[in-house]
């Protein structure tokens, strides 16, 4: 018989037109990433990525936990083969290449791979009592979903270095002044703000919005001269929507876009 924490394992709900929540759900488990919750939140943003409806996606935990990462207890029956299990580290990569913004709405704790799978989200909105944490160092391992990697970009080598290499965690604001986090705000708040800046992206052209984020995340994978050129094509492509057009016409004629995701 299964336990509730293996239904449902990804909440999903609809809180603004354009938007699309996606809430972890393994309550007794601190929202611990095993494979089945991972692969059950792939299943939702692959529908998601092909629903011309969906145009933007609030990831988000409990009111008191984004994330307490790695399903430990998978690593010690299984041992090395649970982390190179080649379904989980694709379902990873999926998280990585979905084409459409994703905002993580952090309340407490992002700890590990919770942590790492807010870095995957485009935006962060933290509550004031969130805190993020590469912890991995603790168990005798190192972050193993992109933290070495990510991390550095998102707040610098040094800071890093000392989450890594020590396994503590740094605050909301911290997190924020660093760079990890866009914004701060009262932790019932998050869920809301989060949704309040989904809605503002959902009312953009919906191709342009994901050009967009294609040429931001190339800035961390080139050169800028290679970067440069990625953007200018990427501009390209958004002159041969019907969505650019109807949005310099709408600006010409002083009235709202009506965008068709074209």
């Amino acid at each position: 018989m299964p336990t509730a924490d293996e239904l449902d394992l990804v909440m999903i709900s609809t809180p603004a037109e354009g938007v699309l929540a996606l809430r972890l759900n393994r309550p007794r488990k601190a929202n611990s990433l095993s494979k089945d919750l991972v692969v059950h939140l792939c299943g939702q943003l692959r529908a998601a990525a092909s629903d011309n409806a969906v145009r933007c996606v609030v990831l988000a935990g409990s009111d008191r936990i984004f994330s307490a990462g790695a399903d430990i207890s998978g690593m010690v029956s299984r041992g090395v083969d649970w982390y190179v299990d080649p379904e989980r580290l694709a379902r990873w990569r999926d998280i990585q290449n979905f084409p459409k913004p994703i905002i993580a709405a952090v309340n407490g704790p992002a700890i590990g791979g919770g942590c790492e799978l807010a870095m995957l989200c485009d935006i962060i909105i933290a509550g004031e009592h969130a805190a993020f944490s590469q912890g991995e160092i603790n168990i005798g391992v190192l972050p193993g979903d992109g933290g070495t990697q990510r991390l550095p970009r998102a707040v610098g080598k040094s800071l890093a270095m000392q989450m890594i290499l020590t396994g503590q965690s740094v605050s909301a604001r911290r997190a924020c002044e660093a760079g990890l986090v866009s914004e701060v705000v009262p932790d019932p708040d998050v869920f809301a703000r989060a949704v309040e800046i989904a809605v503002q992206i959902a009312a953009h052209a919906t191709l342009s919005v994901q050009l967009a984020k294609k040429a931001v995340l190339a800035a961390y994978e080139v050169p800028l001269s290679t970067g440069l050129a990625f953007e200018r094509d990427r501009v390209v492509d958004a002159f041969k929507t019907r969505d650019l057009a109807e949005g310099m016409q709408a600006f010409l004629e002083k009235r709202l876009p009506h965008y068709v995701g074209e």
